[in-house]
């Protein structure tokens, strides 16, 4: 019985499926160190070779990453395509749109639910729809700084990979209501 099962989860890492983002990369998606990519997220598939993330890069749940606009299809019998560059050390906020031809420069902070067309300098702060300048990246991290406490710091026991428990749950979101904010590893 135990010699079926280890030829099972063997042959099961032998014909393990592609994950969508290795798919992505074979077919030219270039990708740096240390990607993160959450649940939800769209990578144009059809056109992902115009498209190259750099190292350090967080994609939080939703967001959408296009390299074509097919509204010329019609009209023209062509779709358009731009080449999509987003830097290292970005971080693109959940339900964001990342439009054809944006280029998002090093160490960018883009706000939840923005639309970024066109060039992002780096080191910035961005949000809306369209995404407009919000602050030096540093001047926010410093703010942010500013606002932490031993009180309000919560390690990593505070996480769902360590297995939260309800008391520290509760813990946590009381002080959260208290301080306004918390900060979790």
């Amino acid at each position: 019985m135990r010699s079926i099962k280890t030829l099972k989860m063997a042959i099961k890492k032998i014909v393990r499926k592609k994950t969508e983002l290795e798919i992505l990369v074979e077919r030219g998606l270039k990708i740096g160190n240390n990607f993160r990519m959450q649940q939800g997220c769209i990578i144009d598939d059809s056109h992902c070779w115009h498209i190259e993330i750099g190292d350090d890069v967080t994609l939080a749940p939703r967001v959408h990453i296009l390299a074509h606009d097919a509204s010329t299809k019609m009209h023209l019998g062509y779709t358009k395509i731009k080449n999509v560059w987003i830097g290292n050390q970005v971080f693109v906020g959940a339900g964001s749109i990342i439009l054809p031809g944006a280029k998002i420069g090093n160490n960018v902070i883009i706000g939840v639910g923005s639309v970024i067309v066109g060039e992002i300098p780096e080191d910035t702060v961005y949000a809306g729809v369209p995404a407009k300048f919000i602050c030096h990246t540093s001047d926010y991290i410093e703010k942010q700084r500013k606002q932490m406490n031993a009180r309000n710091c919560f390690d990593e026991s505070f996480t769902l990979r360590i297995g939260l428990s309800d008391e520290k749950k509760r813990m946590m979101k009381e002080i959260v209501d208290t301080d306004g904010i918390g900060f979790v590893v």
